[in-house]
């Protein structure tokens, strides 16, 4: 079994349908097939809310001006992307902010399957990449980041976190460098 695992955070069709780059939900999907490929295991992060409860108070600028029914299980809009949708025995982590960690049962799921090495990917860098980042390494967990798997709304945030921020607690490769370390 593999220690490592690939997290795909927050490819949602009400995140991806503000994606500017055409070719990003392929270069997801290279990077799960290349992860099923290598046997490691996928995982699937997503964000989720209970109908018709407050996601957030008020003073949350990300959340707490969302529509009540957002990324329910009602909502077309919280369905993983089909480019990357997972098989039935991949799990589907629901967090309820930022970070894949928060509100979810993301850190039990890792434990159990003794996974210590986790590859991030998602959308956006600035958020949901740079907010499990930062937590995973908090929690000693080694951290690679696939660059051309994560997209920003900004060009230029994603190249400064990939150049400058995220080196600092994990390597920051591509999907084919990544795929030569499997072989």
């Amino acid at each position: 079994m593999s220690d490592t695992a690939l997290l795909v955070m927050d490819v949602q069709h009400g995140i991806m349908n503000r994606v500017t780059d055409p070719d990003y939900a392929a270069r997801a999907a290279r990077a799960v097939a290349t992860a099923r490929d290598a046997g490691v295991p996928v995982l699937h992060v997503v964000i989720g809310f209970r109908p018709g409860s407050p996601k957030a108070n008020e003073r949350n600028k990300s959340f707490g001006a969302l529509p009540p029914d957002v990324f329910t299980d009602d909502d077309p809009g919280s369905a993983i992307h089909e480019a990357v949708a997972p098989r039935p025995d991949e799990p589907v982590i629901t967090k309820k902010r930022v970070s894949a960690f928060a509100g979810s049962d993301l850190e039990l799921v890792l434990r159990t399957h003794g996974i210590e090495h986790l590859v991030l990917t998602g959308v956006a860098t600035s958020g949901v990449v740079l907010s499990t980042l930062r937590q995973a390494a908090d929690l000693d967990y080694r951290l690679t980041v696939l660059t051309d798997a994560c997209h920003d709304p900004d060009p230029e945030v994603h190249r400064v976190l990939t150049e400058k921020v995220f080196p600092r607690q994990a390597d920051v490769i591509t999907i084919e460098e990544w795929a030569k370390t499997l072989a």
